[in-house]
């Protein structure tokens, strides 16, 4: 399927993930019991309902096959399969982490994705 998929999250969870060594994930991958990602399709919808108007965000691109079985692809948002990360994150496994800054409307300004 997807060979990129990518994460949201606020800069200070992922520093403390780093050092620890171990990422589980935000308050709502906590309540929800997996992960959320997105591909580079979904991310932008992903931001513009989940994390409208957050600043210090990091957007985390990972290799899908590195995730092996943990990683489920699961309906959501109009029927369309979500990957879901089942269990935690070794943040080694993660290709790239970059900022994802607010641009002036207020939306956040994406790097160029891979598919």
């Amino acid at each position: 399927m997807t060979r990129i998929i990518y994460h949201m999250c606020p800069a200070g969870t992922w520093q403390e993930a780093v050092r620890a060594g171990t990422y589980r994930g935000t308050a709502d991958d906590l309540r929800d019991g997996f992960i959320h990602f997105s591909t580079a399709d979904q991310i932008a919808e992903s931001a513009r309902r989940h994390r409208a108007g957050q600043s210090g965000l990091v957007l985390i691109a990972i290799e899908s096959a590195r995730l092996g079985d943990r990683l489920k692809w699961e309906p959501s948002r109009g029927g369309a399969l979500f990957p879901h990360l089942y269990g935690a994150l070794d943040p080694a496994e993660v290709e790239s982490v970059c900022p994802l800054p607010l641009g002036p409307g207020g939306d956040h300004l994406f790097p160029p994705l891979a598919p």
